[in-house]
């Protein structure tokens, strides 16, 4: 339930225009609604969670059953809120989509999603990636943040083997009130953002790399032990933790 329906159910109730057993019956399945599949509770969504964090429960497909994901999507869209479904194959989006057509898919992500909003975009996040095999995990940061109400803004392919490539961008990178920066290797790029601008910079390291990247981890300790003291990480390919943090930082300073 979204805390503009739910005060819009209150005012109503306040006003007479409902009765306490008609707004009972609409409140029943808050703050938490059991997802059943051949009788069996696969799932508990968590209907509480946009009042409590900004932003309804997002539904990780990476590991769930074909037909419990289809239950808990169907459930989730009854809810009339915004919706990000993550980690999905190919094959799945494709499925998932000619079942509920209502949802989209953005290119590079595996991701599928439905905005709801009325709402103008406002601030500005950035999101810089250093290499083109990075683009996905920042394709899924950038769309986690216009999700919650950000403007986004993008900056690809600006790695430290050609750091001029970066200072295109110096314009976003002194009007965005946070910048996510996504980078693989040795994870470098974050700590030279950091070095050039006055506020947060979310590091996402990403698994790509050769033998000693180790999936991910190289880059997830240098950007830990980053000298540029405004940078914070997140996990290895959490594009989608760094564009919610993000979207939080971006609407507290709206």
């Amino acid at each position: 339930m979204s805390p503009k329906k739910l005060r819009a159910l209150l005012k109503d109730l306040a006003q007479g225009k409902c009765s306490i057993d008609d707004t009972l019956a609409k409140l029943a399945s808050f703050p938490m609604e059991e997802i059943h599949n051949k009788g069996a509770t696969v799932a508990r969504l968590d209907t509480h969670r946009h009042l409590r964090q900004g932003f309804p429960e997002v539904i990780l497909a990476e590991g769930k059953r074909f037909g419990d994901l289809k239950a808990i999507i169907q459930k989730a869209l009854g809810q009339e809120q915004p919706l990000l479904i993550t980690r999905l194959s190919k094959k799945r989006i494709k499925k998932l989509q000619k079942i509920f057509p209502q949802l989209r898919h953005e290119a590079a992500t595996r991701s599928l999603y439905r905005a709801v909003t009325s709402q103008p975009a406002c601030g500005l996040v950035g999101v810089f990636c250093a290499g083109t095999s990075d683009i996905g995990v920042a394709q899924e940061a950038a769309l986690t943040a216009r999700l919650m109400g950000a403007r986004v803004e993008t900056h690809y392919d600006a790695g430290v083997a050609g750091i001029h490539r970066l200072f295109a961008a110096r314009s976003l990178l002194q009007s965005a009130r946070v910048l996510i920066v996504v980078a693989g290797m040795e994870g470098a790029l974050p700590s030279v953002v950091g070095g050039l601008v006055n506020r947060p910079v979310i590091a996402v390291p990403t698994s790509v790399g050769y033998g000693t990247a180790f999936g991910g981890v190289s880059a997830l300790l240098g950007m830990l032990n980053s000298c540029s003291a405004n940078v914070t990480v997140v996990n290895i390919d959490n594009g989608f933790g760094a564009g919610f943090v993000a979207g939080l930082i971006n609407r507290d300073h709206a």
